[in-house]
C-alpha cells in the first residue's frame, strides 16, 4: 500500500469511531482500522447499560448521529436502561453513516520511521501514517487474580470472554467482583438456571437505589446534580466532565476523586434480580485446586467451594506499556505512570504523533475516558490539536427501512 494518511485510527469502539468522524470533518485523510464495536460484539446476551441516555451516545461533530436521532429515524422507543442489543445497533447504524469504510484487518505491528508510522497488518500488508491514535480499548487486558491464572476456559472465564449466559444453565458457578460486571452477570447466570455465588473482597455491594431515583427525574434538579457526561456522585461529576480541569488536580488527589467515580457499585434495578443470589463478602479466593470434574475454591476466610464454572469480574488492567502493538523501541520512549501513558495536549503521548484515547487516556483525563460519554471531548479535542479548518463533510445517507 502506497502513499502516507494524515492519520492512522486503530480500534472501531466507540472512540475510534468517534475520533475518525471528527478528525474527517477536519479536513485529514483518515485510515480507520478494527473490527467494528469487537469488545461490545462480545459482551454477555441481555446486558443492559448502566449509563444514562444521555451518556450514551457516540458523538459525532454535528450531532447528527445522536441515541435521539437514531431512534426518529427508525420510528423506535428504546427501553430504558438500553438493551446491550439496541445500543449496538445504534453504533452500527453510526458507523455506516459516519465511519463506512473500516477496514478490518488487524494490525499487528506498529513502528516509529522517521517522521511517520508503519503498521503491520495481518495480510502481510503494511500502511504509512504520520500520526498514529490508538483507540484499541481495554480488550485483550483483563485483569485476571493471581490464583485464576492457569486456568482455563471454559472452568474460568473473563466477564469479557462469556457470550450465552445460557451455556450456564445448571452449572455452580462463582462470580469474582461487586462491580456492576458481577451483579448483572448473577442475575443473567441466575435467570439462565445457574446456581451462583458472588464472591469478593467488598464487605457490601454499594447499590446505586438513590442515584437511580434522581437519574429517573426530568428537568432542573437532574441536570444541576448530574452533567451529561454521568460519571461520579454528585459534585465530582461536574469536576470529572471537564477533562482540562481534572488533568490540573495533583495526582494523588485526582486518583482519589477517579476512584471514588468509579468504585464497584450496581444499578439499583439490579436488587430484586439478585435477590437469591448467594452473596460471600469481605472475603477472597486464595488458591484454586482443579479436580476431575470441579474447581475446589480456598477462601481467606477458612471456608471453600466445589464450583462448576468461575467468572472473573475483575475488570481491567489497560496498560500502554504492556500494549502488544508497541515494540521495544516505542515502549523505551513511553513517558508512564503505573502503566498509564502520560498525556498532552490532543491525546498525545511522549512519542511525537502517537495519541492514546479511550481507556488509555483515563490516567491523564479522567474517568468519564472509560465510557462512551467521554467521546464528545476526545473527538473535540482531537480536531482541535490535529486538524485543519473545518470543511462541510457529507454524511452518507440512509433510509429509515435499511435493516439494523
Amino acid at each position: 500500500m502506497t502513499g502516507v494518511h494524515d492519520v492512522a485510527v486503530i480500534g472501531a469502539g466507540p472512540y475510534g469511531l468517534a475520533a475518525a468522524t471528527h478528525l474527517r470533518a477536519r479536513g485529514l485523510d483518515v485510515h480507520p482500522l478494527g473490527r467494528p464495536m469487537d469488545l461490545w460484539e462480545r459482551m454477555p446476551v441481555g446486558m443492559l447499560l448502566r449509563s444514562s441516555w444521555e451518556a450514551s451516545t457516540i458523538a459525532d461533530p454535528d450531532r447528527a448521529l445522536t441515541l435521539d436521532a437514531y431512534e426518529a429515524a427508525h420510528d423506535l422507543h428504546i427501553a430504558r436502561p438500553i438493551p446491550l442489543d439496541d445500543f449496538l445497533a445504534y453504533a452500527r447504524w453510526y458507523q455506516r453513516r459516519a465511519v463506512p469504510d473500516v477496514d478490518t484487518r488487524r494490525v499487528v505491528r506498529l513502528e516509529a520511521v522517521g517522521n511517520r508510522f508503519d503498521l503491520g497488518l495481518d495480510d502481510g500488508d503494511a500502511l504509512h501514517a504520520r500520526r498514529v491514535v490508538i483507540a484499541t480499548g481495554p480488550a485483550g487486558h483483563a485483569h485476571r487474580p493471581r490464583a485464576f491464572a492457569e486456568i482455563p476456559a471454559p472452568a474460568v472465564r473473563h466477564s469479557s470472554e462469556l457470550l450465552d449466559p445460557g451455556e450456564y444453565a445448571g452449572q455452580r458457578t462463582a462470580i469474582v467482583g461487586s462491580g456492576q460486571s458481577a451483579i448483572e452477570l448473577a442475575a443473567l447466570l441466575h435467570e439462565a438456571g445457574a446456581e451462583v455465588e458472588v464472591i469478593a473482597r467488598a464487605h457490601r455491594i454499594r447499590w446505586l437505589r438513590r442515584s437511580g431515583w434522581l437519574h429517573g427525574r426530568d428537568g432542573l434538579l437532574r441536570r444541576l446534580l448530574y452533567p451529561p457526561t454521568d460519571v461520579g456522585p454528585v459534585g465530582l461529576s461536574h469536576l470529572v466532565a471537564v477533562p482540562n480541569a481534572f488533568r490540573r488536580v495533583p495526582v494523588r488527589l485526582g486518583d482519589r476523586i477517579a476512584y471514588r467515580c468509579i468504585r464497584p457499585a450496581a444499578a439499583g434495578w439490579l436488587v430484586d434480580r439478585t435477590a437469591a443470589v448467594r452473596l460471600t463478602l469481605g472475603t477472597r479466593v486464595t488458591t484454586v485446586t482443579p479436580g476431575a470434574n470441579r474447581l475446589r475454591l480456598a477462601l481467606a476466610d477458612g471456608t471453600a467451594r466445589e464450583i462448576d464454572r468461575v467468572v472473573l469480574a475483575t475488570g481491567f488492567d489497560v496498560r500502554a506499556d504492556h500494549h502488544p502493538l508497541l515494540g521495544a523501541g516505542l515502549r523505551a520512549q513511553l513517558r508512564t505512570r503505573g502503566g498509564a501513558p502520560l498525556l498532552a495536549d490532543g491525546f498525545e503521548c511522549s512519542v511525537p504523533g502517537l495519541h492514546f484515547v479511550g481507556a488509555f487516556a483515563a490516567a491523564s483525563y479522567g474517568p468519564i475516558m472509560r465510557f462512551v460519554s467521554g467521546t464528545p471531548y476526545t473527538g473535540r479535542a482531537l480536531a482541535r490539536h490535529l486538524g485543519r479548518p473545518r470543511r462541510l463533510v457529507a454524511v452518507r445517507s440512509e433510509p429509515a427501512s435499511a435493516p439494523v
